[in-house]
Formats: C-alpha cells, sequence, structure tokens
C-alpha cells in the first residue's frame, strides 16, 4: 500500500513579510523504503527565524528553498517502518525533514531520542539545535566567564531564555534580558530568573539598558540586532564580548537598515564581536550534552513551549513567530 505524505512547498519568495501564500500544502506519494532508510511519522516539527532567510534566493550558510520543492526544518516523530539496522519500528528519532507529516530518511541523517528521558519535543529545543545554540553563543563566542554582567536579547525565546539561564547557572553576576511584552518579562524575571528584564516597546532600548545595568555589561548575546546592537555596544565595559547569533529586527525588511551608528566602540573599548552558526561547532555536542542535560532533568533549568496543534496551521504559526507570538520553542504538533 502507498503511503501518502502533506508537505509545505515553496509557492513563491516573500518580499518583506512572509504571507500564507508563500507556501502551498501538497500531498505526494512516497516511494518505497530503500535500504538504510526509515519511514517516519512526525509529531512535532521545529520553526525558527532562520527559515526565513531561507526562504531568499541567494547565498546563505545554508542552500536556500526552491521554489515548487518540499521545506524542511527539525521534527521529531516515530519510526513506522525501518530498513536500517540501527533503527527499529517504534523508535522515536529526531531528523531535518520537518514542514510535513510523514518522511522518508536516510538512517545516517536521524538521531534516536530518548523519550523516557525527555518529552520528544524537547529535542527540538532545550535539548536541540535551539540549546546547544545558547551554550555554543555563551561558552565558545563570547567566552563566558564567572562574575559577568550578561545581556540578552530576544530573552523569551527558545535560545535566549536558556542562554541566560546558563549564565546564572555558571556564575554571572547578573543576567539582564530585553523581550517585547509585559507577559514576557514576568516570565523572564519570576520563572526563568534573569535577575532584570524590560520590555524594549516601552522605551529607547539604549535607556532601558543603562537603567538596568548601570555599571555596564561585559556580554550581550544578540539575537535581535538594531537597536539592540547598538544600545549593547553603548553599555558594554572594556574588553567586552558579543556573540552575534542573530538579527530577527531585520529579517523581514525590504531594504537593508543604517547599521548601529556607533560602531568606534568596537575599538575604543576593545570589544570582540563573534558571528557564529551552531552547525560549525557540533565538536561540542558531547560536552553540551553533559553540561546541559542534566540540568533539564533536575528542573534547574525551565524551559516552555508554544505549540500549534495541526499541519496546516504551520504556516500562520510561522508568521507568529516572526512577530514575536511565541514564549520559548515554537512548535507544530502534527
Amino acid at each position: 500500500m502507498t503511503e501518502n505524505a502533506r508537505e509545505f512547498h515553496l509557492a513563491s519568495r516573500p518580499s518583506g513579510w512572509p504571507k500564507l501564500e508563500n507556501v502551498t500544502l501538497v500531498e505526494t506519494p512516497l516511494p518505497g523504503l530503500e535500504d538504510g532508510q526509515i519511514l517516519v511519522r512526525n509529531e512535532f516539527i521545529s520553526l525558527d527565524p532562520a527559515m526565513r532567510g531561507w526562504m531568499n534566493e541567494g547565498r546563505s550558510y545554508a542552500p536556500p528553498f526552491q521554489v515548487g520543492k518540499a521545506m524542511w526544518g527539525g521534527a521529531v516523530g516515530e519510526v513506522l517502518e525501518s530498513r536500517s539496522e540501527k533503527f527499529a519500528v517504534g523508535d522515536h528519532v529526531l531528523h531535518g525533514l520537518g514542514w510535513r507529516d510523514k518522511a522518508i530518511v536516510s538512517a545516517g541523517s536521524a538521531r534516536k531520542i530518548d523519550t523516557a528521558a525527555a518529552p520528544s519535543s524537547a529535542y527540538l529545543g532545550v535539548l536541540g539545535m535551539p540549546g546547544m545554540t545558547a551554550y555554543v553563543g555563551l561558552i565558545r563566542m563570547a567566552e563566558f566567564k564567572e562574575g559577568d554582567v550578561v545581556f540578552v536579547s530576544g530573552a523569551a525565546g527558545a535560545v535566549g531564555s536558556l542562554a541566560g539561564q546558563l549564565a546564572k547557572q555558571f556564575g554571572a553576576s547578573k543576567v539582564i534580558g530585553s523581550a517585547g511584552s509585559a507577559e514576557k518579562v514576568r516570565y523572564l524575571k519570576e520563572e526563568v530568573g534573569f535577575d532584570e528584564a524590560f520590555n524594549y516597546k516601552d522605551a529607547p532600548v539604549a535607556e532601558s539598558l543603562r537603567a538596568a545595568a548601570p555599571d555596564g555589561i561585559d556580554v550581550y548575546f544578540d539575537n535581535v540586532g538594531g537597536d539592540h546592537l547598538e544600545a549593547a555596544l553603548f553599555a558594554m565595559n572594556d574588553f567586552g564580548r558579543i556573540a552575534a547569533c542573530g538579527a530577527i529586527s531585520q529579517y523581514n525588511n525590504e531594504k537593508p537598515e543604517p547599521g548601529p551608528r556607533n560602531l568606534f566602540f568596537i575599538v575604543s573599548k576593545r570589544i570582540a564581536i563573534r558571528g557564529f552558526i551552531v552547525s560549525d561547532n557540533y565538536d561540542m555536542a558531547g560536552e553540551f550534552t553533559k553540561e546541559v542535560a542534566p540540568l533539564v532533568v533536575n528542573g534547574s533549568v525551565s524551559y516552555r513551549e508554544t505549540i500549534v496543534d495541526g499541519l496546516e496551521n504551520t504556516p500562520q504559526a510561522f508568521i507568529d513567530l516572526l512577530s514575536g507570538a511565541n514564549t520559548g520553542k515554537m512548535l507544530v504538533r502534527i
């Protein structure tokens, strides 16, 4: 019996903010399995801000989505059929063929996950790519040291919320976060344990950051760019370090915005800025798991998920992610 899959194809490349009509849901028959392949029924698919860049044509760190072809991204699911010795029917796996309900996956591109240790969805968030992004950015890129004052932008998201918590766990003297609503500020201070947090919509970011860190900051974990990066440069202490993870404030701009007006602070304050992509740093995967997984299991690190039900609701969930509707990791439950 032929298996069919429902999968989203890129219908057109967006200009500015993506629209629902930029993607289309297609039903397609799946071929039979070849040796070394598994058939997976996806349970959760990951939505990440970086996918907005993959919708554009042109050179990037990852190949762009192709118009008329299936989209992809992180997913977890159950093995329905296997022609690989590595996986048995009923195993739960993490793989890279999201934006669909079923997928034929090469065994070499899948990783078995332990759903007894943590829910499967956690492997797309706190124990997956976003979690490792937070760890790599803080430890390797920002060269975090005990006693640092740390500022995290986009702090209520999957990456930012963990970056701030890890900084606290590893001995930061103060952790400050920015977010886009009063509820997210409350979440950061009361549930996640940030020392200070502010709503960037209430006042200029530089003004709010100066009030939260009157003695300056040592580390900036940048998920936003724009006015947040400019504010961080003003607030940065000498020999400060910036981990440039993303610039979500810029992703949907049709024309590039002018850069920060105070870049000379990089020179005068001897600031180190390192942009990074987590996939370049998988040599830290074992270290990340060893350091972070126990903190998640014992509750020292908390996490939130924003879950949208139904594959057909994926495009709207993605647009909502880009507008900041999520707290923690944005997921679609199939």
